[in-house]
């Protein structure tokens, strides 16, 4: 068995601001229509932002499209009560696993800033029995961008706190998602916003994508209970998609047993320096 292409990422985060500016009697009226409006915007998706960090956990259907081998879709739990982990099932193919997983879908795990793959059962070799691939996320983002990752930050809740860096709030109407009602919002993060992404992940990472961009636009639709149904990402050429199921606590993800796991982040990481 040979390990030919690891693949993980992280959603990134945003939405929601304020706008309006003028002068004279008419644009003046304008301007204070706008900031309502805005002020509006932002008073439900805060409301959204505290509801979504007080519960713990959701069932999360999210895509990721990097912009240059397609989508990737991960279905499953994601918890960030008590620091951020989950618990997914990934399109193996899309991923480009096929070479360590025969079956159409990949069991993934990430606890404590590790990533673990539920693949094929090593038939020889220093690994030779084990059927799960364990990586630190430090091979994958670097010191610095693992220690970004830890707490619940990367997770959904912590892309909802971003909202408030967001600017040019539009309230776009009502629209019908998954058969729930949500009333859509769509923001922007400016490049002034968007933290130190490129001081933490570095030129040449899996996170250029990201910090080669200028800003950040977010869709959110957000549901009469005030929590979110669909978030949409747009960074760059990646787009990140999720539609959440159903909210709960924080949800318990565990390891899997030490025996059955292969170690690989040293190989990980040495491939992701001669990149």
């Amino acid at each position: 068995m040979r390990m030919r292409h690891t693949g993980t990422w992280v959603a990134c985060t945003t939405a929601a601001l304020m706008a309006a500016s003028g002068c004279g009697t008419e644009s003046a009226k304008t301007a204070v229509k706008a900031l309502d409006h805005a002020d509006k915007a932002m008073a439900a998706l805060a409301r959204a932002t505290d509801r979504t960090q007080a519960l713990g956990s959701a069932e999360v259907r999210m895509t990721t499209d990097t912009g240059t081998s397609g989508p990737v879709a991960m279905n499953g739990t994601y918890s960030w009560g008590h620091g951020y982990a989950f618990d997914v099932q990934m399109d193996t193919r899309a991923a480009n696993m096929q070479a360590v997983n025969h079956s159409p879908t990949t069991h993934v795990l990430f606890v404590d800033g590790v990533y673990y793959y539920d693949v094929d059962r090593f038939p020889s070799g220093p690994y030779q029995g084990k059927d799960w691939i364990k990586v630190d996320g430090s091979a994958i983002f670097g010191k610095k961008g693992a220690q970004a990752l830890s707490g619940d930050n990367g997770s959904p809740s912590a892309s909802m706190k971003s909202l408030k860096y967001a600017r040019d709030v539009k309230n776009l109407g009502t629209q019908t998602v998954n058969g729930r009602r949500t009333t859509h919002y769509r923001g922007v993060i400016d490049s002034a916003h968007m933290g130190k992404l490129k001081d933490v992940y570095g030129e040449g990472s899996p996170m250029s994508a990201v910090t080669g961009t200028t800003s950040i636009v977010m869709d959110v639709w957000v549901g009469s209970d005030d929590l979110p149904v669909r978030l949409k990402e747009k960074f760059g050429v990646m787009t990140v998609g999720m539609d959440f199921d159903k909210f709960g606590k924080a949800a318990s993800v565990q390891a899997p047993p030490a025996a059955r796991t292969a170690d690989l982040t040293d190989v990980v990481a040495k491939q992701q320096r001669q990149r």
